[in-house]
This record gives structure tokens, C-alpha cells and sequence, in this order.
């Protein structure tokens, strides 16, 4: 299991979010997708960390995937609202998209639709997931990032969800057994481990409590051995959340609209559901192949 690095040999490279470009604008009516708050936040945590790092290469960048005959409606929303050094276009056909998202290093993939190739890049371990739209985005500010994350086949394997399938009581027993081993490692921890980076970069320049970037931990398990499992396989990774929060299998809504996250990931349509009804933009994040 690897641990979550953050040596300052290593050489700083930017933090890439590619996404599908009808989730940033849409062609209709001059319309907004359901990642342009996200997209915004990400410009605001730029910002700041060029502020506080100004040779730093370590930055977020957004990669646009589009088709040629879009690009210039696409140049121009991007100038509009002042994203042209946040965001590039990223011309590529459908069957060469994998390839090109692992050759750009992509920490993270959002697809506008279902498909094989969200299912393909996360198969090729690249995090990918497909964002939906709620009817009314509520965000709490484009100043500071919020990113909210299941945890089972999300930040960690899917390991006890499997168990799951056999009873609620196979699992707490499970969970209680092996509640000093950490689980292994799901799609988005290497996505969380940037944001903590960042984070830490931010916090060694005295941003905790305004800092721009927080995360949080949104999952249905207790606050039982089965919630202390997962806090030991964090602390194991040394990945510290702002928050975590442990709904014991309750609507994760109430969670969700407290907390106003600009993105939420979840393995389960039902709690996708949940958070899209309170005005979240969530992501389904697909099951390993």
C-alpha cells in the first residue's frame, strides 16, 4: 500500500482535472454546466497558491475535452470569465481519450455521460466518474473548494462492501475483526492525496481556518468499529479530512446540504440521488471491472 508522499524533492507538477466540455458551458442559451462552480473554486485555490508560491508549477489545470467544432464557442466562454490560464482544450477522439488522460498525467476524469470510457480510465487507474446535474445547484462560495467523497470503492477498496452483500451482521463482524487492518487503497485516493498536498502547502503558510481547499469524508458507515476502520486506514496513509461523517446507512442528504460541497463522489445511484435532491453535484463512480 503506498503512502501518501509529500517530499519536496519531488518535482511539483500540476494537479489535472479533465473533464467533458459540456459540464463547464453549454451551447444552449449560453448556459453554465454543473462543473462550472467546481472550475471556479479550482481558479480561486490558484490564486492563493501562486500568492503564496509564485515559481510553483503545482497548480490545478483543467483540461476541456471538446471536438473541433465547438472550440471556438468554447475560447471564447473561457476568455469571458477570465479561465484561459486555468484552462486548455483537450481535442481528442473517443477512442484515443484514455490514452491521452494517462499521457497528461490526469489526477482526476468527469464524464457528461455513461460509457466504457469512464469505465476504461478508471480500469487504467485514472479516477473517473460521471457527474450529473442537480435541478438547482447551492454551492457556499467559489472561494474556497469543497469536495466531499464516499468512502467504500471510493477512497478505499471495495473489499467490505463485498462483505456487505452478505448481511449487515457479516460485515460488523468483519469490520470488528479487522479493525486495526487498513483496508487497500479505491480509485480516489491519489485524488485526495493532491488536494491534501495542497492543502498542507497552504496550512505551512497559516491558511487553516481560511484555508481554501477543505475535504470531507461522507459515508454510510457507523461511528462504530466499522467508522474507526476507516479513520485508522486514513491515518495509516497519513491522509487527514476536515471532516468526516458517519450517517450508519441514513439519507446522506441532510450531510450533503449542510456542508455545500462543489463535489461529491459515491458509488451508489441511490446516494448520487440523495445529493443531486439537495442541490449537490454528485458523480457516480462506477465499480472495478
Amino acid at each position: 500500500m503506498s503512502e501518501c508522499r509529500t517530499s519536496t524533492s519531488e518535482p511539483e507538477i500540476p494537479v489535472t482535472i479533465a473533464m467533458s466540455s459540456g459540464l463547464l458551458f453549454k451551447q444552449e442559451q449560453q448556459g453554465y454546466g454543473p462543473a462550472f462552480k467546481f472550475v471556479k473554486a479550482l481558479k480561486a485555490v490558484n490564486a492563493e497558491l501562486t500568492n503564496h508560491y509564485p515559481d510553483s508549477e503545482e497548480l490545478f489545470k483543467v483540461k476541456l475535452i471538446n471536438d473541433s467544432s465547438s472550440s471556438d464557442f468554447l475560447m471564447n466562454r473561457i476568455r469571458e470569465h477570465g479561465l484561459e490560464e486555468l484552462i486548455t482544450l483537450l481535442p481528442v477522439t473517443e477512442d484515443q481519450l484514455v490514452n491521452e488522460l494517462q499521457r497528461n498525467n490526469t489526477h482526476l476524469y468527469l464524464s457528461d455521460k455513461p460509457g466504457l470510457k469512464v469505465q476504461e480510465a478508471l480500469n487504467e487507474g485514472v479516477a473517473a466518474a460521471i457527474m450529473f446535474t442537480p435541478t438547482n445547484i447551492i454551492t457556499e462560495s467559489e472561494n474556497q473548494l469543497r469536495v466531499a467523497f464516499d468512502g467504500d470503492a471510493v477512497l478505499f477498496s471495495d473489499e467490505s462492501e463485498l462483505v456487505f452483500k452478505s448481511g449487515l451482521q457479516e460485515y460488523l463482524n468483519n469490520e470488528e475483526q479487522n479493525v486495526e487492518i487498513p483496508m487497500n487503497e479505491g480509485p480516489f485516493k491519489g485524488f485526495l492525496e493532491v488536494l491534501i498536498k495542497l492543502q498542507k502547502k497552504l496550512h505551512n503558510r497559516g491558511l487553516y481556518k481560511k484555508c481554501p481547499i477543505r475535504t470531507y469524508l461522507v459515508t454510510s458507515r457507523g461511528a462504530g468499529c466499522d467508522g474507526y476502520r476507516a479513520l485508522n486506514t486514513l491515518r495509516t496513509w497519513d491522509l487527514e479530512l476536515d471532516e468526516a461523517v458517519f450517517v450508519g446507512g441514513a439519507n446522506k442528504g441532510p450531510t450533503l446540504q449542510r456542508i455545500k460541497p462543489h463535489i461529491f463522489f459515491d458509488d451508489q445511484q441511490c446516494h448520487v440521488d440523495a445529493a443531486l435532491e439537495v442541490g449537490t453535484v454528485a458523480c457516480l463512480v462506477l465499480s472495478p471491472n
